[in-house]
C-alpha cells in the first residue's frame, strides 16, 4: 500500500510542480469519490471529468488533447501501470 500512497504522492507533486499551482490532496479524494467505473466506459461522464480536472488545476484543456486522453482511456483498459502512463502523457502537454 505504501507504493500506492508514494505514487499519489509523486503524482500529487508532479502536478502542483508542473501547473505552478497547488492541488490540495483534499481536493483530489473529493474529485476521485465520484468517479465510478462507469465514468471511465462514458464517454460524456470522462470528458466532464477531464474538465473537472483541468479546472481543478487551472490549466486549460484543448479538445484535442481531451479527445487524446479519451483515446488513451479506452485504448489502457484503465488499470494502475496505465493510469500512470496516462498521468505522464497529460504532464507533457
Amino acid at each position: 500500500m505504501s507504493d500506492k500512497n508514494n505514487l499519489s504522492k509523486d503524482v500529487l507533486n508532479a502536478v502542483n510542480k508542473k501547473t505552478g499551482k497547488p492541488i490540495t490532496e483534499n481536493a483530489v479524494k473529493k474529485l476521485a469519490s465520484n468517479v465510478t467505473a462507469n465514468t471511465l466506459q462514458d464517454e460524456d461522464e470522462l470528458r466532464k471529468l477531464i474538465k473537472s480536472v483541468s479546472a481543478m488545476a487551472k490549466v486549460p484543456v484543448t479538445d484535442k488533447t481531451v479527445n487524446d486522453i479519451i483515446g488513451a482511456v479506452k485504448k489502457s483498459g484503465m488499470n494502475t501501470s496505465s493510469m500512470e502512463m496516462l498521468m505522464k502523457m497529460m504532464l507533457k502537454k
